[in-house]
């Protein structure tokens, strides 16, 4: 939400000089910048800026690395030389794009021009903060790798680095073995998933596009596998992947929130090969990930998908004829609210349109039955829990319960208020 803030200016009405000694002030302080910059410029001060930049055609990244440090002025001048059609073309070389060029001798020329690039950037960036620093060469870089290509083209690069990096048969790896059995392999895969196909791009659409291409040549059981491994839960220690993470207790929503996004990207209408009976039926699969998932963790995740996927989501259970695990679903999504501090009307209302897929009154009524046999069931459960004396240094047991019969107690009240309210009109 956001809010406007008003900002009012006092005007001084009294100005200590004439307007003409302003202008005149300014247009020699202009004159004094001017001439500070030429002098920084040494012999390259008698040259238009189209002549200096020929000049830079002729030398080496390296010579041009060391150019940048003589002054501020020529730093920038550089940096803007970069960014100009004929410095692109110069600087950044595309033939690294070329699977012909698999020569060692060729390989490592590509590898040295581009390390001197490195180079020639950071040095060009010396007096910016990292910050910015960073923003800049990240935008150099991106406008480089695939920037106006065609799909048919982009599919080439994605092969080129698969083959490049070996990636289908590591995946192959990971997918085949028991989870956590590969951890470097994992984290090596995650990373290079990441960092080189997915996190730099600016367009949704691009980071649908490149995430469709790592996913879809597999099954979905597999799709689901990958999935936790580029964005699930990691250890803070060593950042491999944690497998049981969701298995074992209730976890927090920075755990869940890298699937909840990726789901999302694939559900949006620009993830063009993917219907929602597909991103459905993944984070069907991935709740089994790599065994069957606490139901709260399942809850989570859907709420954290947003309101258009949890609902498409459970719509899916109610015409499949699932009644009682969608009415479980219920009250841990009732839970999560509860727990996680969201409004329990947004339970309510969910709840309140699923109920209108139901083809006939009957199963809507047995639906409704089942939420309260599902809210009863699970209250004695955890009583029993806290009752059997087993209880861990948190308490955790007992905390459960309490927020059950909260969350019980809320859910109910918000379903008196939306009977009053409809009564009353």
């Amino acid at each position: 939400m956001t809010s406007s803030v008003s900002t009012s200016y006092t005007l001084i009405p009294n100005q200590k000089y004439r307007r003409s000694n302003r202008r005149s002030r300014r247009f020699c302080k202009i004159l004094d910048i001017d001439s500070q910059s030429l002098s920084t410029l040494g012999d390259f001060k008698a040259l238009p800026i189209e002549i200096f930049q020929m000049v830079l055609e002729h030398l080496s990244v390296k010579d041009i690395s060391m150019l940048s440090m003589v002054s501020k002025t020529i730093s920038n001048r550089l940096i803007n030389y970069i960014s100009t059609p004929s410095g692109n073309r110069r600087l950044l070389q595309q033939d690294f794009h070329n699977l012909e060029l698999s020569g060692k001798r060729q390989g490592s020329c590509i590898s040295e021009h581009y390390r001197s690039l490195g180079l020639l950037l950071k040095r060009c960036t010396l007096l910016l903060p990292t910050k910015d620093r960073l923003k800049y060469i990240h935008k150099i870089l991106s406008e480089m790798l695939t920037a106006g290509w065609d799909e048919l083209e982009c599919h080439r690069v994605f092969n080129f680095l698969c083959e490049l990096s070996n990636l289908p048969r590591k995946m192959h790896t990971v997918v085949s073995s028991k989870p956590g059995s590969a951890r470097k392999l994992e984290l090596r895969i995650r990373l290079y998933c990441r960092s080189v196909l997915l996190n730099h791009w600016i367009h949704r659409s691009d980071s649908a596009f490149w995430l469709t291409r790592i996913l879809k040549p597999w099954p979905m059981v597999n799709q689901a596998r990958l999935l936790y491994i580029i964005f699930g839960p990691v250890s803070s220690l060593d950042g491999h992947v944690v497998w049981q993470k969701m298995i074992e207790g209730p976890t927090d929503e920075t755990s869940l929130k890298g699937l909840a996004d990726a789901i999302k990207l694939l559900y949006d209408t620009e993830a063009k090969e993917w219907t929602a009976d597909d991103v459905i039926s993944l984070v069907d699969e991935l709740s089994v990930v790599p065994r069957e998932w606490l139901m709260e963790n399942n809850a989570r995740l859907l709420i954290l998908c947003g309101n258009n996927i949890c609902f498409t989501f459970m719509a899916s259970k109610a015409v499949n004829g699932r009644a009682v695990e969608l009415a479980r679903l219920m009250v841990f999504l009732a839970l999560v609210c509860e727990k996680d501090l969201y409004c329990m009307d947004w339970t309510v209302k969910m709840m309140q349109k699923v109920c209108k897929v139901f083809s006939t009154p009957g199963e809507k009524n047995n639906f409704l039955q089942s939420v309260e046999n599902a809210f009863a069931h699970l209250i004695m459960d955890m009583l029993q829990s806290v009752m059997s004396g087993d209880r861990d240094e948190e308490d955790s047991s007992f905390l459960n319960l309490f927020h059950l019969v909260n969350a019980q107690a809320n859910f109910h009240k918000e379903i008196l208020y939306l009977t009053l309210r409809s009564t009353s009109t």
